[in-house]
């Protein structure tokens, strides 16, 4: 089996951020996964996958601040939640 290229890689993770399950996240994450992930490296980019395996009914939460994200997803969730009120994504 032969590893995942990084082009792969952040196909996989972009499409991932748009079909989550709900419209809220798709809207949140498609867009910033098109916009940030090219820009992300090895640990970054383990941590954003991490993350896409977390349900949106934590996520959504997380993002908004309703509920204080776990400490290792902390400093990602803030980056993606300061992008979606800027209005970058829209």
């Amino acid at each position: 089996m032969s590893a995942e290229t990084r082009e792969n890689r952040l196909k996989r993770m972009a499409m991932r951020s748009w079909r989550r399950g709900t419209k809220e996240m798709d809207l949140i994450l498609g867009p910033f996964a098109e916009l940030r992930l090219s820009g992300f490296e090895g640990g970054a980019l383990d941590l954003y996958d991490a993350l896409l395996e977390e349900s949106d009914q934590d996520l959504y939460p997380w993002i908004t601040g309703a509920q204080t994200a776990p400490e290792r997803f902390a400093g990602l969730i803030a980056e993606i939640a300061d992008f979606a009120r800027s209005g970058r994504g829209a």
